[in-house]
């Protein structure tokens, strides 16, 4: 008589820390799996070539024409400024990097939502949706896959632009921090566009439904948050404590003072605060200042080192500067940027001390975080409740 060895069940799954790290590999192993099924189906499609050759070529034209209207506009300087008085700093680079680096925001704030807006209803109106559903993926990692298709997919587009970037920066006046902050940035900003569109996307039944608040919810963030900062200073009103400004003559150093010849500049403030502090009436946009945050040019614009200008009393800005200036002024409130606010003389060009930008990238990722967050509920299965006409499969 044979003897019969009983085998007991071992546990379900390693356990320890071992288990960990094999259940987030697994769980990572899962999100690729979408992934590399998504960028299968867009590389299949000749379209999707099509769309980043006139990328490609529309940012190589906005970046010659640029050229050709720098070359322009020096060629008049010329005639009317003798070439010892143009500064080193006045190079084709500045003007062709924020060009570009404007028209590559915009056009990927367009972009970016096309790619994402669909993702998860698209599949559902396909009938595809829930064959992914009834697998061993969890909705989680559906949700992470259809995103980091769309944002990979945004990148291309990205990537296609990074080498005018680069181009502007060989110009002259620019630094390499200049474009690897700008382009980082601007995946950033992608990844928060790609990341409302795919929530959207798993919340709303059809996709051009979906397409459409996508592009409205942008639309907030670039042009809503400049009205609600506008009609929110209007009702911050306030008053701030201020006494006389004096003119002064200026005085000026040489540019570069340890050169010979070299032009002249003058140092700021040409004025002093005199007389007793008097109550005035200003716009408290320090209180409103985390409207204008939400703006994408803005968090791009803020978040990018420029040179310290608060020593000269003349200076030009560029576009993208200027925005950040701009924004640094909102946030300081009239208490630093009021002439003789508290009987301090205040500075026209704000260093970057207190930047905006990590609060209004904070904000954006909030509200990316909370549409995704509803998305992952909306994927979750077995459905409670379904709109009607929903497809199934």
């Amino acid at each position: 008589m044979s003897d019969v060895t009983e085998t007991m069940p071992g546990p379900a799954g390693p356990q320890g820390a071992t288990g960990g790290w094999n259940a987030v590999v697994g769980y990572l192993g899962g999100i690729r799996d979408v992934v590399v099924l998504e960028m299968k189906q867009r590389l299949r499609s000749r379209g999707w070539y099509i769309m980043v050759g006139i990328w490609f070529f529309v940012v190589a034209m906005v970046t010659w024409l640029t050229w050709l209207a720098w070359n322009a506009s020096m060629e008049a300087r010329r005639s009317t400024i003798p070439p010892s008085a143009l500064a080193p700093q006045d190079g084709a680079g500045s003007m062709i990097f924020e060009v570009v680096l404007a028209f590559v925001l915009l056009f990927a704030l367009l972009v970016a939502p096309a790619l994402s807006a669909n993702a998860i209803n698209g599949d559902r109106a396909g009938g595809t949706l829930a064959i992914l559903q009834i697998t061993l993926l969890t909705p989680g990692q559906i949700l992470w896959g259809k995103f980091c298709a769309g944002w990979l997919a945004a990148l291309a587009f990205l990537a296609t632009s990074a080498p005018f970037l680069v181009f502007g920066m060989f110009q002259g006046g620019l630094t390499p921090g200049h474009v690897v902050v700008s382009l980082l940035m601007l995946a950033v900003e992608l990844a928060v566009v790609c990341g409302i569109g795919v929530g959207i996307s798993a919340l709303a039944g059809r996709p051009l439904f979906s397409i459409v608040v996508t592009y409205l919810v942008v639309a907030a963030l670039v042009v809503g948050s400049l009205i609600s900062f506008a009609l929110g200073a209007q009702l911050a009103q306030g008053t701030v404590l201020a006494n006389t400004p004096v003119g002064r003559p200026l005085s000026y150093v040489p540019v570069q003072p340890d050169q010979q010849g070299q032009p002249t500049e003058a140092v700021q403030p040409g004025y002093t605060c005199e007389g007793p502090l008097v109550e005035h009436s200003a716009v408290r946009t320090d209180r409103v200042a985390w409207m204008l945050a939400l703006n994408p040019y803005v968090v791009v614009a803020d978040a990018i080192p420029y040179p310290d200008r608060s020593g000269s009393a003349f200076y030009s800005v560029g576009m993208i500067e200027g925005i950040s200036q701009g924004a640094r002024s909102a946030l300081a409130g009239p208490d630093h940027t009021f002439t003789c606010a508290n009987g301090v003389q205040q500075p026209q060009y704000l260093k970057q001390s207190t930047p905006l930008w990590p609060l209004g990238l904070g904000l954006q990722v909030l509200l990316t975080g909370l549409l995704m967050w509803l998305g992952w509920r909306s994927l979750r299965t077995p459905a409670s409740r379904l709109a009607n006409g929903t497809r199934i499969a």
